[in-house]
């Protein structure tokens, strides 16, 4: 155990991302658990209703649900994204940011990723599709490419915008 302790002392920023990523697990599994719940039976009977605004596209009801696969990424991201906020702030980050800040500067994040999320879904499970996987399978394979995207996105700016670390002078 001390041979990770002194790891973690000379390695911050790299424990602090290994911590992110596996601390991001309670969203990722509220995004999925809702995900399927969502899919398989709150939005269901909207699965064959195909569903266009702006960039999201879900009109290709055989691969991307039509309306029950937008409604099902968007309730997903959304409730994924509050409990990651949570997490992150008071477990990974350990933040001192005052919470009236950081929040508003949370749902802008949330809204980025929830837009890219909701409109992601639909191109990469027809890309599933086409590529001969099965259409029970590429929802789920679409969830994972929402995720790593989320990750990339959100890792930097959570650290150096949302919840940056203060200083004694700035508090």
């Amino acid at each position: 155990m001390n041979v990770i302790k002194i790891w973690i002392k000379d390695h911050p920023t790299a424990w602090e991302f290994i911590l992110f990523n596996v601390l991001s697990n309670c969203a990722t599994v509220t995004n999925f658990i809702v995900m399927w719940i969502c899919t398989g039976f709150v939005f269901r009977a909207f699965s064959s209703q195909p569903f266009q605004f702006l960039i999201f596209n879900y009109t290709n009801v055989e691969s991307d649900l039509g309306l029950c696969g937008f409604l099902s990424f968007l309730i997903a991201t959304a409730l994924a994204q509050t409990v990651n906020f949570f997490v992150q702030k008071n477990l990974v980050f350990k933040s001192n940011a005052a919470f009236g800040k950081a929040v508003p500067k949370y749902i802008m994040l949330a809204i980025l990723l929830v837009i890219v999320s909701a409109a992601l879904p639909a191109y990469s499970q027809a890309f599933f599709v086409n590529i001969g996987i099965g259409q029970g399978v590429a929802p789920t394979l679409a969830n994972v490419v929402n995720i790593v995207v989320q990750v990339v996105i959100s890792y930097p700016t959570m650290k150096f915008w949302v919840m940056p670390e203060q200083k004694e002078k700035d508090l």
